[in-house]
């Protein structure tokens, strides 16, 4: 099976060609034909499989004859987060070279004047969280009357973020007849319920079981206690062959102290999460993606927008509490047919009882990953090794570790648009920590 077997034109194909792309993936190949014929769509695939193609790519040649008018966008791709709306972004524009289309990108922390001067113009595709295109709608800058098709794109997460009702509302401005594209990475009983608010008689698409992982990503966790997890996941580091790596923190709060923990230690890293402004995040991610930074310390709702086919490796530092996060963290490597290597922490028996239902969810047991052989302290981790690591590749010439008497808060920098860190409480002694307790002051 081809692309030119899936029913596309003669430019579109040349713009697929130019991306790369040689082989449509199973979700592809059972969507494209499917919204060509203009039939609704209820598909489930897993993070990785191609899904945002499936989507844009039918949409191009059906939007490819009319024309826009202004405010009036002729279709509408709703995401729950910016950064997967910026990656739907950067899939039309890579797709839609050889077409005289047009897009507008309305997500928060950016500039309104820009946002309502683009729609202004008329676009044929509007890609949108809810929550800003409401903004726009309720100051009267776009209308939804004239969509023709509609995409509501990782409806699972739509419903987790509370945006389900935003959702309903958007939808009652549209036209009731329109063709509708509804994507999650799971379809079960509630979210067959929810979708039966905007699809009607659709085809229903699933190209992976319900929270499978994909086969082309090695599994394993690691035990430490709580004290250690962090040289444990500075050793991980180390011992393997990172390119490049996605570690996943729960709280906001400790993604900043992983951060500067691994700076403190050598390597070099950046954090993503919702408390940073729009352009700290927009830079954060264009670093990681050009290679510049190789380790991006994040939260679950910042890095469901990352797509990176070369991502070598996910760490969970902290073990996601909903099993399913878990299908969509490792999702983010493995990729296009690549393989991947994703590393969970365990330190505690809240861990134990959280990889019990991911075990259960997945149906297979993750095996335990030893450092056999392996240096297991920082000091010894300097020791040269035969690969140049994400480590040696890392703030070349800086020291590995703190030295003894330098103060422990010097090297805790923030980055832009993050809230000011916490004071650093690690330690054996308050002349460690430098931090006075609450109840000794006063």
């Amino acid at each position: 099976m081809t692309f030119r077997d899936l029913g596309l034109t003669d430019p579109l194909l040349d713009a697929i060609e130019a991306v790369g792309y040689t082989t449509p993936t199973p979700i592809q190949e059972k969507s494209i034909p499917v919204v060509l014929m203009g039939r609704d769509v209820l598909g489930s695939a897993q993070t990785g499989t191609g899904k945002t193609a499936s989507f844009t790519l039918p949409m191009i040649d059906i939007l490819s004859s009319g024309r826009a008018k202004a405010r009036l966008p002729r279709s509408l791709i709703l995401t729950p987060t910016r950064e997967l709306a910026a990656q739907v972004a950067e899939s039309f524009d890579a797709f839609s070279k050889n077409h005289n289309l047009t897009k507008a990108l309305l997500i928060g922390g950016t500039s309104f004047g820009d946002q309502d001067a683009t729609l202004a113009k008329g676009v044929d595709v509007l890609i949108a969280t809810p929550g800003r295109l409401l903004d726009h709608v309720e100051r009267g800058k776009v209308m939804l009357t004239d969509v023709k098709i509609l995409v509501i794109d990782e409806a699972d997460r739509m419903l987790d973020m509370g945006f389900i009702p935003d959702v309903e509302k958007i939808t009652s401005l549209l036209p009731k007849i329109r063709q509708t594209l509804f994507y999650s990475a799971t379809i079960d009983e509630t979210i067959h319920k929810i979708s039966d608010q905007f699809v009607i008689n659709p085809k229903v698409i699933e190209v992976a079981p319900p929270a499978s992982t994909a086969s082309t990503v090695e599994q394993f966790v690691a035990k430490a206690n709580v004290k250690e997890k962090r040289q444990v996941l500075r050793d991980l580091i180390r011992h393997e062959d990172v390119s490049n790596a996605v570690i996943f923190c729960n709280r906001k709060r400790d993604i900043s102290t992983v951060r500067a923990s691994l700076e403190r230690h050598g390597f070099n890293a950046l954090a993503l999460h919702g408390d940073m402004t729009q352009a700290a995040r927009n830079e954060a991610l264009a670093k990681f993606k050009d290679g510049e930074v190789p380790l991006l310390v994040a939260s679950d709702v910042a890095a469901r927008g990352i797509d990176i086919a070369g991502l070598s490796h996910v760490f969970n530092f902290d073990v996601p509490m909903n099993a399913e996060d878990y299908v969509h963290r490792i999702g983010r490597t493995g990729r296009a047919g690549r393989s991947g290597r994703a590393f969970t922490i365990i330190a505690t028996k809240d861990d134990q009882h959280y990889l019990d239902a991911i075990e259960k969810l997945i149906g297979k047991s993750v095996d335990v990953f030893t450092l056999d052989g392996q240096a297991t302290t920082d000091d010894a981790a300097k020791k040269p090794k035969a690969k140049q690591s994400v480590a040696d590749k890392s703030n070349t010439g800086k020291s590995s570790s703190a030295k003894s008497g330098q103060k422990r808060q010097k090297n805790r920098g923030n980055v832009e648009g993050e809230l000011p860190m916490p004071p650093d409480c690690t330690g054996d002694s308050f002349k460690t920590t430098e931090h006075t307790p609450a109840f000794l002051l006063g």
